[in-house]
């Protein structure tokens, strides 16, 4: 016998790195060191010429969202989602990403899956600034099934120490702005799939009333990054804390950046909640809180500001085409997320 017999393909995965490797290169800088392959990737800080760099690190997955992409063929997409999700993590806490580091795993590495899988990841990298340093391919018979696979990815980031943002600074009258998001991003995919699937009998290529695409694609749309719009109030120091409105949604997210002595009211009349939020409720019959306690319901990121220079970080995101809502406000508290309808 060889690996061949036992499914696993070494010359699969060296005709698929041939594609990985132009795309990967893409995103190279002036921090990289060496090449594609090695054991490692090496990358220098001295070109950024900081005081007193603090590392921000995270790791993260696109979870059952995948479900969607495999069965719309649209494996780019997921590439985006990764990157993307991993800057907003760090972001949070004052960071721009330096590099990421992917793994994908499958059953077996189908023609072109795994170089658009990259190719969306370096897409999103270049986006953002960010160097494709490295990644694992893993091809697993008799692990995943026919056609599926799953990706992960680390990031790594960079602050200066005096910018970190850690919520500190927050205090009642603090106003909260929500920057739209593009859609569910990445999470809460088993809630959706099961309402919209199961219990509603949609299929990926349903259409429905008051939505402009089918569900597929509305579930498709990949999460955005909010880095480029913001990264220049952090490093200015206007902003007193931003959540990442991810999985546990509003109520499991906010209280991670509140200082002792504040509640957050949030106010669920400010904006417009996106239909396919109100098909997922309707279909699968989902209280009103657990959609909120699950999804993002249109509010990818919440900005924590100073009314003081809230007509300049609304200019500045204004100028970035983000159109900021005030969703809330900060009161005197023990670390609750309040609603007001």
């Amino acid at each position: 016998m060889n690996y061949a017999d036992a499914g696993v393909s070494l010359a699969r995965a060296d005709q698929a790195m041939v594609g990985v490797k132009k795309s990967v290169r893409t995103t190279f800088n002036a921090g990289v060191l060496g090449d594609v392959g090695n054991f490692g990737g090496l990358f220098s800080l001295n070109h950024l010429g900081m005081k007193d760099p603090v590392f921000v690190s995270s790791v993260d997955g696109v979870g059952t969202k995948l479900k969607v992409h495999i069965g719309l063929s649209s494996h780019e997409l997921p590439g985006q989602d990764i990157v993307n999700h991993c800057c907003d993590d760090i972001l949070v806490q004052g960071a721009r990403p330096l590099f990421f580091l992917d793994y994908l795993a499958t059953g077996r590495l189908e023609p072109g899956v795994l170089e658009s899988v990259v190719e969306g990841m370096a897409k999103a990298c270049r986006e953002n600034k960010c160097v494709l340093i490295g990644g694992e391919t893993a091809e697993m018979p008799g692990f995943y099934g026919p056609g599926d696979y799953d990706i992960s990815g680390t990031i790594v980031g960079v602050v200066e120490r005096e910018n970190v943002i850690d919520g500190k600074s927050i205090k009642p009258r603090t106003v909260i702005l929500g920057l739209k998001s593009s859609g569910l991003h990445t999470n809460g995919y088993s809630l959706a799939r099961k309402a919209l699937f199961e219990v509603g009998g949609y299929e990926l290529d349903s259409m429905v009333e008051g939505l402009d695409m089918t569900i597929g694609e509305a579930l498709a749309v990949p999460h955005r990054s909010y880095l480029n719009c913001l990264i220049d109030l952090v490093e200015q120091k206007k902003i007193q804390g931003l959540v990442h409105i991810t999985g546990s949604g509003f109520q499991g997210n906010i209280p991670r950046i509140l200082p002792e002595g504040v509640d957050v009211v949030i106010d669920r009349s400010s904006w417009e909640v996106p239909m396919i939020f109100n098909i997922i409720q309707q279909a699968g019959e989902v209280e009103k809180d657990e959609m909120y306690s699950t999804f993002n319901m249109g509010m990818g990121m919440l900005v924590f500001i100073d009314p003081s220079v809230r007509a300049e970080v609304e200019a500045h995101l204004k100028s970035h085409g983000e159109d900021a809502v005030q969703v809330g406000e900060v009161i005197a508290g023990n670390k609750k997320v309040l609603f007001k309808d």
